[in-house]
This record gives structure tokens, sequence and C-alpha cells, in this order.
């Protein structure tokens, strides 16, 4: 899978764009704040719809404007395929091959986009909220029903909470409804539970390696840790879950909210028993994220028989050269891979000879046919 042609309209600093990008390696340099991030922002909210940036979407007009568009012509498979999304301040168009979609579930799996940016420490530094939203993301372009099953795990748990806020002021209480519900979330939280667990088993299939590689430090590995202790094993852990619900429904009655399930769920990042966390340098935090997400490369691979597409947002100047050339060897030309840089200067001369180049300078960008590198 890659993205041969990107066009864009009032997206951030942007009013116009049309670039056609290479299937192998693209590389985005330019001075701090003239579009680079920018630039792989708009491909990202192509593939899934949302900014990794951004929870309000009529953010991303450009100031002068009232709406934006983003438009991509994906070849996978060798078969060309068109997305456009539209945006202003009232509304959301997503159109595949001209066909309007409306439900983000039949579009969101459609593209696969991996991006790697600084604030992607946030991700082991930052609340669990921000790790299962990630999780979520993934699954969803792994599977395209998770996306609907999250969706539904939701609005059973919402409902669930507003019957236990009546519970806890004595409302009419029906015993009976609270079962019924809890016994629907227990349903759409097996599913979720197990389909999490599979995930992190199989990045472990490779993350290992991956940082080891990178950092040369053996050890690493990532953690599921459901908000209660769960056997994957059991033949009845819907029963086991069912008693768990009851041991905490006075608790929760006085909580007004559920204090069990998926939405509490966590990962965690480990360098043999250190919690990278707590303990870990933030050159070590770093790499783990990066080992994570060149692992998802390999299931995308495996499972879905697609290579996605891989965004590096400046990562390069934060990594010493032994850790660079280590990386490099995770980029070749199987994948698209579109790399934003300050300086060409941070990146070896070797892949800047078989990338395709663009300069931007204030939202302008060029195709760079020869470029003179120091010494």
């Amino acid at each position: 899978m890659y993205l041969k042609k990107l066009k864009l309209n009032n997206f951030r600093n942007y009013s116009k764009v049309n670039i056609t990008l290479t299937k192998g390696i693209n590389i985005i340099y330019g001075k701090n704040a003239q579009g680079k991030t920018n630039l792989l922002e708009s491909i990202y909210v192509l593939g899934l719809t949302k900014s990794h940036r951004s929870f309000i979407d009529d953010s991303l007009i450009n100031i002068n404007n009232n709406y934006l568009t983003i438009e991509g012509i994906v070849n996978n498979n060798k078969i060309d395929n068109k997305f456009n999304i539209y945006i202003d301040n009232k509304s959301k168009i997503l159109k595949y091959n001209e066909s309007v979609i409306k439900k983000v579930s039949q579009y969101i799996s459609k593209i696969n986009i991996i991006i790697f940016y600084p604030d992607d420490l946030e991700l082991i530094k930052n609340s669990p909220q921000l790790r299962r939203k990630y999780i979520n993301l993934e699954l969803s372009q792994l599977y395209s029903n998770y996306y609907i099953l999250i969706s539904e795990y939701e609005k059973v748990l919402k409902i669930r909470n507003e019957y236990l806020k009546k519970m806890n002021k004595n409302q009419s209480i029906n015993k009976t409804y609270i079962d019924v519900i809890t016994g629907y979330l227990i349903d759409k939280s097996i599913i979720i539970y197990k389909l999490r667990n599979k995930f992190i088993n199989r990045i472990n299939e490779y993350c290992s390696n991956i940082y080891e590689n990178i950092m040369n430090l053996k050890g690493f590995k990532i953690i599921y840790k459901p908000s209660i202790e769960i056997d994957f094993n059991n033949p009845n852990l819907k029963e086991y879950l069912k008693e768990e619900y009851d041991k905490k429904l006075d608790y929760d009655i006085k909580l007004c909210s559920t204090s069990i399930g998926p939405h509490k769920d966590d990962i965690e990042f480990y360098l043999e028993d250190k919690n990278l966390k707590y303990y870990g340098s933030q050159g070590q935090q770093r790499v783990a994220v990066l080992a994570l997400k060149l692992s998802e490369i390999e299931l995308f691979k495996k499972y879905k028989e697609t290579t996605p597409i891989l965004l590096l947002d400046d990562i390069f100047s934060e990594l010493d050269d032994i850790k660079k050339n280590n990386l490099l060897k995770y980029i070749n030309h199987d994948i698209q891979t579109i790399i934003t840089t300050t300086d060409l200067n941070n990146l070896d001369k070797k892949l800047i000879k078989k990338s395709k180049l663009f300069n931007i300078d204030n939202g302008n960008i060029i195709k760079i046919k020869e470029v003179i590198l120091d010494e």
C-alpha cells in the first residue's frame, strides 16, 4: 500500500497542495514552522479521519477559510483507490471512490498508517486513556469490526453508568435490568479483552528483537494490563466476570460509574523488570515506542497481507549515529516511508540518494532534484 497523490485545500498553513509521492522513501525537509508536520498530519487524517494532534476537526481548517479538503490516491495491490475528506465547522464527509461513506467503521481500515512523532513519548509518560485510545485505533486498522465493537461497548457502558446514577438516588431500582445491561457489557468486554491480548502478544513476537537491534539492550516487552485479573484460557470467563461485576456493584452505585472493564485497561513498557514509565531514560522510552510501531508493520504484512504507510516526523534528530544506522535497517523500499527533517545532514547520505526529496517553505512544496550536503 502506498499514497501516490495528495491534494490539500485549506489544511492548516496550506492553501493548495498537489504532490506526487514515490512508493519508496520520501523526504520532506525545511526549517521549523513551515508545514512539515502539517503535511504528515493531513495524511494521518486521510487514513484515520481524525488528527493525532487535535481533537477538534475544524481546528485543522486554514485560518482564512471555512472548510478544508484532503484527497488521496492510494494504490493497494496494484489497484488505485480515491479517498476524500471534507470538513467544515458543522460537518465531515468521507468518500471512497466518489461514494459517500456514512460510517467511519467502513472507512477507517482501508488506509493503514503508522506514525512516529516526537510527542509519542506521551504514549509511555501520559495516562492510560491515551494508551487505550492508541490500541483502539491500531486494532481498528487491523480489524474493521473492532471500531464497531468498541463503539457498541461505549454505548452500553454509558447506559449502565446512567442507571447506576439512578440506583444511587434509589429511583425505581430494577435489579434485573442492571443484570441484563451488565451481561451485554460482559459479552462485548470478552471480545475486546481477547483482541487486545492477542494484539499485544503478536507485537511481542517482534518488538523485543527490534528494540535490541536499535538499542543493543535485551529484555524489552510490552505487558497488557486489564483492570482485573483475567485468565484467557478460562472456559467460564463470562461467569467469572459476572461475579466480579456483582462484587463491585455496591461500589459502582456509590461511584455512579463502572469501575472495571476494558475502559480501564492499560499497557506497560518494560526493559527486563524495569517499568520504562518510571525508570527509563528518554532515549529508552523513545525507542520503546518506535519498536512498538515498527512491530506493527510486521502485523500488517502478516495478517492483512499489505504494508502500511510509515510516517516519521523528525525522529532522526533525536537519535545518535549508532541508533540512526540501526533504525535505517528497517527503512527500505518495501514500505512507503515519509520522513520529515529540518536538516538533511541528520540523515544518511545513502538514504537521501535513494529517496524522493521535497523542500517546504511556508506552505509551498518544491520537488528537489539534487541537494548538496555538508561534508
